[in-house]
């Protein structure tokens, strides 16, 4: 019980993540043909237009091992005092977010990627702390 109150920045920084990764994997799954359509018409003028598809698996196999691994490191933190799969869930989760923010970038969605950047900066901050 010690570990989860030394460690609730982190916890919840994990938490936040694994909420954040799993919800998105889990859309994605479950409605594929909207989400490729959409990423499609959103990639049509940019270098990536041809690759959505495999791009939007790579990202959805990132999300969802990201989102499970800041999960397992909620639960090693709080029992154990841990942090080996939170580090890999945060590090994992940041060069996801920066693949998305690179995506936004290129199909010049200025606002997206501004999103993207709000959920980097707790990632980075979490892999400062875990470090």
């Amino acid at each position: 019980m010690n570990d989860l109150f030394s460690n609730a920045t982190e916890i919840l920084l994990l938490a936040f993540l694994t909420i954040t990764f799993l919800q998105s994997g889990i859309d994605k799954l479950l409605d594929w043909k909207g989400n490729l359509g959409w990423l499609t018409g959103h990639f049509s003028k940019t270098i990536f237009k041809g690759t959505v598809p495999v791009l939007l698996s790579v990202v959805l196999v990132l999300e969802m091992l990201s989102g499970i691994l800041c999960g397992v490191g909620v639960f090693e933190f709080a029992v154990e005092g841990e942090t080996m799969f939170g580090l890999y869930g945060a590090t994992l989760s940041a060069i996801t977010l920066l693949m998305l923010l690179l995506g936004q970038r290129v199909a010049k969605d200025y606002v997206g990627a501004q999103t993207i950047v709000v959920y980097l900066i707790p990632t980075i901050f979490l892999v400062y702390l875990i470090q």
